[in-house]
């Protein structure tokens, strides 16, 4: 397994945002992090890359293991070292994550002269090749041009080219298509499937889009509030989804032929970490609740390689 997340709680104050989150993905393997917003995703993300410390939190429980190596473990100086080479993060808005300042090509540079050790020529010509390998045309001319100067999808195309500059072994996408439109997200998605694919890579793709995860992943962890709610192969989860939040989030998906009007939502909203509901987090907007569940939190059963927190399945039984 390239990464492990084992028990993972984490906390920023007495606050404690995730609890008890255990995936794990492989060398050439997609896994899909699925949830709305407020669901722990994003949270997750800053735990694998080592930036709780930044944002105040720390992990309380729980290991990260990348490659053999526990990440809880370490100190910032070796997390830099891995943070942009081994492991790359492409995040959600591109506009935010490049420097207006600087072209684009100086700052793809940059990730390959700090972790790979090239000088500015090398750097540059990897760029170059980069920037062609992301389809971004006319590159030797993309290379001095500002952020501004580029579509939103090339931005994106950019932001990905960096991540790769430093010949990572795991790519963590964190809605890498948001504001862009629907070809464009499309493109980018096959772009990174085929990253994955050619190049071997271990990516963590994190969307609200169960049909994004449904076209891409090979597993998927599906995140309500903090916890893991739902775990295991993408096309099975699809065809027998066992968590009430799993299927509420597939009965999200439109379809060809639907009337009007009969597409469903999901009463109430994610609640926030400072008011927590008793029992199982999801109890009040569930259409399936029983007494149980209002009482404690359901424990994650594991049977026939998939696994699922809920009551309705204890013992086995739906």
């Amino acid at each position: 397994m390239l990464l492990s997340v084992e028990d993972l709680k984490i906390g920023f104050g007495l606050l404690e945002p995730l609890v008890g989150v255990d995936l794990g993905v492989d060398a050439g393997e997609i896994l899909g992090l699925v949830g709305e917003s407020g669901s722990g995703k994003s949270m997750t993300a800053m735990s694998i890359m080592g930036m709780l410390p930044l944002m105040g939190g720390r992990i309380k429980q729980g290991r990260i293991v990348f490659d053999g190596l526990d990440l809880t473990t370490i100190n910032e100086g070796s997390y830099r070292k891995l943070r942009g080479g081994r492991i790359a993060l492409i995040t959600q808005n591109p506009m935010t994550s490049l420097d207006p300042v600087v072209r684009v090509g100086r700052q793809i540079d940059q990730a390959s002269q700090l972790h790979l050790g090239l000088d500015r020529k090398e750097a540059k010509s990897r760029t170059i090749d980069l920037m062609d390998r992301m389809r971004i045309p006319s590159p030797q001319h993309a290379y001095d041009l500002f952020p501004h100067q580029l579509s939103g999808g090339l931005r994106q195309r950019i932001v990905i080219a960096m991540a790769l500059a430093g010949d990572p072994d795991l790519l963590i996408a964190d809605e890498p298509t948001t504001a862009l439109d629907v070809t464009v997200q499309a493109q980018i998605i096959q772009l990174l499937v085929e990253l994955v694919r050619d190049r071997g890579l271990g990516l963590i793709l994190i969307t609200h889009d169960m049909g994004v995860i449904a076209q891409t992943c090979d597993r998927v962890a599906v995140m309500y509030c903090g916890r893991v709610v739902e775990y295991g192969p993408v096309a099975r989860l699809f065809d027998d989804p066992r968590h009430p939040y799993t299927r509420a989030l597939i009965s999200c998906i439109p379809q060809l032929g639907m009337a009007p009007g009969t597409l469903t939502g999901i009463p109430g909203m994610v609640p926030s970490s400072q008011n927590l509901p008793k029992g199982c987090r999801f109890h009040p907007r569930c259409d399936s609740v029983l007494d149980n569940c209002r009482l404690r939190e359901p424990p994650m059963k594991t049977e026939d390689g998939r696994s699922v927190a809920c009551f309705l399945h204890e013992g086995g039984q739906r």
